[in-house]
């Protein structure tokens, strides 16, 4: 009967021996005494799980923006009465502090702007803190009305006395691409079912029809819908909207060659008609102006186009700079999982309101 090995390097590499166990009330170092790192799928697991409470308690922003909305009625030349109407959260209007034309002075609802009218720059402060947008809706003494978007990166509009919209093609031009930036990068929705688009095709050569096709489609809808020519109401285009996530991240999840595989770009096209319909309900809200509503219409589509380049560009850094480490792969699945659970459960909240 043999002796057992007593080579101390044989003994821990058998797993026996004080070499093999760290002592008691001891933790176990790595190199140079220092503690070892923390596992990466704990830390995956409390990244996945901040993400998920941050998308779940964000149904509201999902692809609305939150608009407050006042409207100012003229009941003789230059006299206006005004209030704050109707508001998605808090107290009518708190938050909000309307600065008028110079010539014009306010008391509580009445506004009297005197020979001149309501003539000049108009701003609203506090846009862009508690609500995206205001809705300023105008009613002119000649019965015409308009209404006015301020955001926060347009917080001021001019104004001319009348109904008639004194913009310039310049102006409209600017003002409704930032708008259509921020309604693409503050619509969660749309975003989301982007980057499923971008983990079921990857980034490889088929990603350029992929996106092209959804952009030529929601381009058509939005076009028809806020040109009036096709509508539906909203709570199924939402509905429907949230169920395309779910079904691109379930797409995206298992590697079996099904018809979203075989041609993204077509599926792409068909969701990006939907899309398309939840960006014109957006750009309904905000309103057109008449004498611009074809630039008003193309910039607002461009500066969606540019906001979603904006996020492929994005995810592709992000992608590259986790390709130097293979581990975390994992990390596809459990986001995957993550956008298709949240999907899941937008998808119930606005199926009960189509029949609410």
């Amino acid at each position: 009967m043999s002796a057992r090995p007593t080579d101390p390097a044989r003994i821990a590499a058998e797993g026996d021996g004080p070499a093999a166990r760290p002592r008691a009330g001891r933790q176990p170092t790595g190199r140079a005494g220092r503690p070892p790192a923390r596992p990466l799928a704990a830390v995956v697991k409390h990244l996945l799980l901040a993400l998920l409470a941050l998308l779940a308690v964000a149904p509201a922003f999902a692809h609305e923006m939150s608009m407050a909305e006042m409207q100012l009625r003229e009941m003789a030349h230059g006299e206006f009465v005004w209030q704050w109407t109707a508001t998605e959260k808090g107290e009518v209007g708190e938050g909000l502090v309307p600065r008028w034309p110079e010539g014009c002075t306010s008391e509580t609802g009445l506004l009297h702007c005197g020979r001149d009218g309501l003539t000049g720059a108009f701003a609203i402060d506090g846009v862009g803190k508690k609500y995206s947008a205001a809705l300023v809706k105008v009613f002119w003494l000649d019965g015409q009305s308009r209404v006015y978007t301020l955001t926060a990166a347009q917080p001021e509009v001019h104004l001319y006395g009348a109904a008639d919209d004194g913009r310039g093609f310049g102006e409209v031009a600017r003002a409704y691409l930032v708008l259509g930036v921020e309604h693409i990068l503050t619509g969660v929705d749309h975003l989301l079912f982007v980057i499923g688009l971008l983990f079921l095709v990857g980034f490889n050569r088929r990603l350029l029809w992929t996106i092209t096709a959804f952009t030529v489609a929601h381009s058509l809808t939005l076009a028809s819908s806020a040109l009036g020519l096709l509508v539906l109401r909203p709570p199924p285009v939402e509905a429907t909207i949230a169920l395309s996530i779910v079904l691109v991240a379930g797409e995206a999840l298992h590697r079996r060659e099904t018809l979203a595989r075989r041609w993204p770009a077509l599926v792409a096209f068909l969701f990006g008609l939907v899309h398309g319909l939840g960006f014109a309900g957006a750009l309904k809200e905000i309103g057109l102006p008449e004498q611009h509503v074809s630039i008003a219409l193309l910039t607002f589509n461009v500066g969606v186009e540019i906001g979603q380049l904006f996020t492929v560009g994005v995810a592709f850094g992000l992608w590259r700079i986790a390709s130097r480490w293979p581990r975390l792969e994992r990390l596809r699945t459990a986001l995957l999982y993550v956008i298709g659970s949240v999907a899941a459960y937008w998808s119930w909240l606005r199926i009960a309101a189509i029949f609410a």
